[in-house]
């Protein structure tokens, strides 16, 4: 459920402090009326705003359960700046994230995310339903993964002439589909992304002993100067993504450079990932024993 917060300010998000004293507006001053210094108010009290240039950091913490897990690992302004969020609510997750550590990196959980989740794995929806909800999920988590690339700080000028101190993405930076269904999450990244190179890794999984074979990559040819956004919706067992890691170190990248971004994720999968590369990065929105591994076939129509 949303947390109501009373008592707010009307305009949280300019992260304004307004002192107003009780004192009559110049309009409604009649002389020989005595003015606001005269009545023992500094007029700088009057109306003291403060305004915070560059990121905005959130004023109002939100309510938490104080015995909820700190497993979450987003990178958070609001957060006590060591990268941790404790807005976790799935248990399987929660409990991972503890064993695990900052590797393992959930979205903070809340009714639109569980909406689009449940929209998923319910095996009644209908495709449209079923790719739209996919599509916004995708959206979120590409979202989030693009915030965990490194920026640096820069100065632009507005239209009217203002200095505004903002931040820009660092170059060198690419994204990595697992055909097939890695693809599904290549528009969402596009649309964040426009002009962002996309590589592609077909991998193949044996049905009996489940070892995963690659069959096929094309990378760009400086991948190994550049950060790797690994697509892959749906982390099972985890050999799949396991493989395509090997394929791109021996391409010269980094376990640490890569970021995989996944929809939903199974215990075994996140933790064999985490102990086979230690220094990766996965980011999902829900760790949970069942995995909808329909997701591939329903959102291309093959099922």
């Amino acid at each position: 459920m949303a947390t109501e917060f009373r008592g707010l300010d009307s305009m949280p998000c300019h992260d304004q402090q307004v002192n107003s004293a009780s004192t009559p507006s110049p309009e409604s001053l009649r002389p020989g009326d005595p003015t606001p210094d005269d009545a023992g108010v500094n007029s700088a009290s009057m109306a003291k705003l403060t305004l915070h240039t560059g990121r905005a950091s959130a004023s109002v913490p939100a309510e938490r359960d104080p015995e909820a897990c700190g497993g979450a690992g987003l990178k958070s302004e609001s957060s006590n700046g060591s990268g941790d969020s404790t807005n976790c609510e799935a248990p399987a997750g929660c409990e991972l994230s503890r064993q695990i550590g900052a590797q393992l990196k959930l979205l903070p959980m809340n009714d639109q995310i569980r909406e689009l989740q449940t929209i998923i794995r319910d095996k009644t929806a209908s495709r449209g339903d079923f790719m739209f909800s996919a599509d916004r999920l995708i959206r979120l988590v590409v979202e989030e993964g693009l915030n965990q690339l490194p920026y640096k700080e820069c100065m632009v000028t507005t239209p009217t002439g203002y200095k505004y101190e903002g931040v820009k993405f660092e170059k060198g930076n690419c994204g990595v589909s697992i055909m097939r269904s890695g693809e599904a999450m290549e528009q969402g990244l596009r649309d964040c992304c426009r002009s962002i190179r996309i590589g592609k890794i077909l991998i193949q999984s044996d049905e009996d002993t489940q070892r995963a074979k690659v069959y096929y990559a094309k990378f760009p040819p400086d991948i190994y100067r550049r950060k790797v956004l690994l697509m892959y919706p749906i982390l099972s067992t985890g050999n799949t993504v396991i493989e395509a890691v090997k394929v791109l170190i021996e391409h010269g990248v980094q376990p640490s450079v890569i970021i995989v971004l996944s929809l939903f994720s199974t215990p075994h999968g996140a933790k064999s990932i985490i102990q086979e590369f230690p220094e990766i990065t996965i980011l999902t929105t829900e760790v949970h024993p069942a995995a909808p591994t329909h997701f591939g076939q329903k959102y291309f129509g093959t099922d």
